[in-house]
């Protein structure tokens, strides 16, 4: 660089690209929102409270371009409905680039045997039948893009696979089975498929296992995020397929 030649700025690894975010106003949703347009992402943010959605909006449209707002709940919505939300989507941005799914849906630690069969189903359907039938909307425009990602946040299946975890705990071992199913599906084209795992994180979410939660790797959602932008840009590549157990690598 010579002595007249001004720095250039920071290369913006999602410049471009439209990035749908499910569970945006979410603990780790909400962060990797305002990463995500901080590298350049337009968003569409999803989440069924609009008050906490409008926070993210924000915090968002300083970050980075102008999201998009997109209340819906994925308890009631079906097919028709997600539908709806990508020819919304292609008729506002013209492109789809990336689905980041970090909403879930967890009230508490209970017996199978004690847990009421409309709890149990619904805990399937808003953490695996949900996150599918969203993804599968997506796929038409998303086989539009150049470099297109879908990216599902998986919890630890060793800890959710133990007594208790219910509904949720069957549905993140299902998730992990879409992540490689779908990705054998669509070898071949542009769109790739994977899944990230964070570590512990302070989250309303994991409070309702933990009364007293004394893990020293416990750490803040910001700690993904930039993990949340890794797997959404061109680099994520590398993790087509796979999940990546992001707890060794994230930000202290």
């Amino acid at each position: 660089m010579s002595l007249f030649e001004l720095p250039s700025a920071a290369p913006q690894p999602l410049a471009g690209r439209v990035i749908l975010l499910s569970g945006a106003h979410g603990g780790l949703g909400a962060v990797a929102a305002e990463a995500c347009a901080a590298a350049g992402a337009t968003l569409v943010l999803l989440g069924r409270r609009l008050p906490k959605l409008n926070r993210v909006y924000d915090a968002v449209a300083q970050a980075g371009p102008e999201p998009l707002l997109y209340p819906l709940d994925l308890e009631g919505a079906g097919p028709d409905d997600y539908a709806e939300l990508v020819d919304r989507v292609q008729a506002e941005l013209g492109r789809l680039d990336g689905v980041l799914h970090c909403a879930a849906e967890f009230r508490g630690l209970t017996p199978l045997e004690h847990l009421d069969p409309a709890a149990f189903a619904r805990a399937i359907h808003v953490n695996l039948t949900a996150p599918w039938w969203l993804v599968q909307a997506c796929l038409p425009l998303l086989r539009q893009a150049p470099d297109a990602a879908v990216v599902l946040a998986v919890d630890d299946p060793a800890r959710v696979g133990q007594a208790y975890w219910g509904g949720y705990g069957v549905a993140q071992h299902g998730l992990r089975a879409l992540i490689g199913m779908l990705d054998a599906e669509l070898a071949g084209t542009a769109v790739r498929v994977s899944g990230l795992q964070p570590g512990p994180m302070r989250t309303p979410l994991r409070a309702r296992a933990y009364a007293d939660d004394l893990d020293e790797s416990l750490r803040d959602p910001q700690a993904y995020a930039g993990a949340c932008v890794t797997l959404l840009s061109q680099a994520g590549g590398a993790w087509r397929g796979k999940v990546w157990d992001a707890a060794g690598s994230a930000a202290a």
